[in-house]
């Protein structure tokens, strides 16, 4: 039988496959470019082989996606409610969903999450392990990777693997203020501790790409030694992970495995045109998916705001993906009103920043300000991130009233008036 190729694979070959097509449609690009930028890896299409959903793209020449994290906890296992998350996250406009369940019957909730989304669902393997034991002494090598595989066939588009954060590096985390702050990074340190091994994920990387490449699952390279506070930030045992992933980014393009890198975290602001720089040129131009980044650690409560601030300079410095960040982030489980403000906040961010990458998405700026300038309320909510938000508000008597933070002083409506006086005078 006839080994099926990657996207990875075919734009290499010059053919343009359904998903190809759907994406340049999607986004308004050529197929020649779209080519181009998968063929060398700075773009990826997110699509497992057996999810019937849209395909994403993701990298270079295609506009900032925006990824919803939702999943149980073991002390929250409501699935309906999780699922009720998932179609306000298609709703609000998220590209992708990452389920990331730590309780209950994960594979149950997971193969209901692949049937019930009509975008990619990525997920982070790792969590399998420990959520069916967290004695780090009684889990093996096979069972990181048989947790990989059991996530690819169930429909995955997307996987998170930590196999940058070596064992040499942990003495490198205990110089920061908050050490490790990504949980499948935490529970590889403790395991590489123990066992006294190297990270099975860096070990058997080869049969992790094996695995991926069956169904063209993409590699989410992840950092799981992102900072996790502002003083941790672009420090010593960031950048010696980053460098891995980088040599990690090389071995999947060589096998036909679309692969991107995640990224943090918490980052000043004066540090994330930096990071975002220093990604691409030691991962080879793959695209970056970026938590955020947090511009301050003193947003509690908040965070989603935090994120959203640094997700615009992210992208627009060359983040590719942006991963949101709700009210509830360091606090709890998100409720579906938090996961709402996340994902509109990160879509307006994601939007800001190709606007500064790329004009032409400006034109759904410039008709907003034509329906502002018209007075035109009802085209001005249409075109909301958040309908639902302000549809009902009191806050004009009819469609071309101003609103009532001015009434009659409406600096528009007074303009206009001027003008109408100026043409009468001629």
């Amino acid at each position: 039988m006839m080994e099926v190729r990657t996207q990875l694979e075919l734009a290499q070959q010059k053919i343009v496959s359904d998903e190809m097509k759907v994406v340049c449609e999607r986004e308004g690009i050529s197929e020649k470019l779209l080519l181009k930028n998968l063929a060398c890896g700075r773009a990826v299409i997110l699509k497992h082989r057996l999810h019937q959903c849209v395909p994403v793209g993701v990298g270079k020449g295609l506009k900032t996606k925006v990824n919803s994290n939702i999943g149980t906890s073991k002390q929250n296992v409501d699935i309906e409610s999780e699922l009720e998350k998932l179609q306000v996250s298609i709703k609000y406009g998220a590209d992708t969903v990452m389920d990331l369940s730590t309780g209950g019957d994960i594979r149950a909730i997971r193969k209901l999450m692949v049937e019930q989304s009509s975008i990619p669902i990525g997920s982070v393997p790792i969590y399998d392990v420990t959520a069916v034991e967290s004695d780090v002494s009684k889990i093996s090598e096979n069972d990181f990777i048989e947790a990989i595989r059991a996530h690819v066939e169930d429909g995955m588009s997307f996987i998170t693997v930590h196999s940058g954060l070596l064992r040499e590096f942990i003495p490198l985390t205990r110089k920061r203020l908050l050490g490790v702050v990504s949980r499948g990074g935490s529970f590889l340190t403790k395991w590489m501790s123990y066992h006294q091994k190297e990270n099975p994920l860096y070990t058997y990387f080869d049969d992790i790409l094996k695995i991926a490449k069956k169904y063209d699952v993409v590699l989410s390279l992840g950092d799981g030694l992102r900072p996790g506070s502002l003083k941790d930030a672009t420090d010593e045992a960031q950048i010696a992970e980053l460098r891995v992933l980088g040599e990690l980014v090389k071995r999947s393009r060589a096998s036909g495995v679309q692969v991107i890198v995640e990224g943090p975290g918490h980052v000043p602001i004066h540090q994330i045109r930096e990071n975002m720089l220093l990604q691409k040129q030691l991962c080879d131009h793959a695209p970056f998916y970026v938590l955020g980044p947090l511009v301050t650690d003193a947003a509690l409560g908040y965070d989603h705001i935090a994120c959203a601030i640094g997700g615009a300079m992210a992208s627009y410095y060359g983040a590719d993906f942006l991963c949101y960040v709700t009210p509830m982030e360091h606090l709890g489980l998100p409720n579906i009103k938090d996961v709402i403000e996340g994902v509109v906040a990160t879509k307006i961010a994601a939007h800001a920043g190709d606007v500064g990458k790329d004009r032409r998405h400006q034109a759904l700026d410039d008709e907003m300000s034509t329906h502002r300038k018209n007075l035109a309320w009802d085209k001005m909510i249409a075109l909301a991130p958040n309908v639902d938000k302000i549809q009902n508000l009191e806050c004009f008597k009819n469609s071309t009233d101003p609103c009532s933070m001015c009434g009659d002083l409406c600096a528009i409506k007074v303009y206009r008036e001027s003008g109408e006086i100026s043409q009468c005078q001629q």
